[in-house]
């Protein structure tokens, strides 16, 4: 898949595999000077990159879980899809949901990007769908907590 620097940003490494097993890479800001999050504050952080998704295929923006569990940080709009189209810098839409200041610098394990297959469906406009047990029961429609 190719990525492209959108700024002098050499300093940073492309995203990576943190594990042989790994599903997603990590993202890292592309920032000049630190961002500090106030408790419930969002923040669009830029990551420096394009990338050239192949058809087919989506990149799914997702949150670092030791950033959730150690600072109550996140990603909002989760997960983000970057669409094969698309050829803008990919940003990460963090959100601290702490009640402590958030601060991320430079560098910083923002994210992981999963690169993921996706099908295209074709709708067929009818009358009536097929009946199943469930029928249109909604939110807790199954009755499990």
């Amino acid at each position: 898949m190719a990525v492209r620097r959108v700024r002098d940003n050499a300093d940073l490494p492309l995203p990576a595999y943190q594990s042989a097993l790994a599903a997603g890479m990590d993202l890292r800001a592309d920032l000049t000077e630190p961002v500090t999050l106030a408790p419930l504050e969002r923040r669009l952080i830029p990551t420096g990159l394009s990338l050239e998704i192949p058809a087919g295929f989506e990149g799914q923006v997702r949150p670092r879980s030791g950033l959730a569990l150690k600072h109550g940080v996140t990603c909002l709009n989760t997960p983000g899809t970057i669409d094969a189209d698309y050829r803008g810098e990919v940003g990460v839409l963090l959100v601290n949901l702490s009640a402590a200041p958030f601060t991320v610098n430079r560098g910083d394990r923002i994210a992981q990007l999963v690169v993921a297959r996706h099908e295209r469906a074709q709708l067929a406009e009818v009358k009536d769908l097929s009946a199943t047990e469930r029928g249109s029961g909604g939110f807790g429609s199954t009755q499990i907590a």
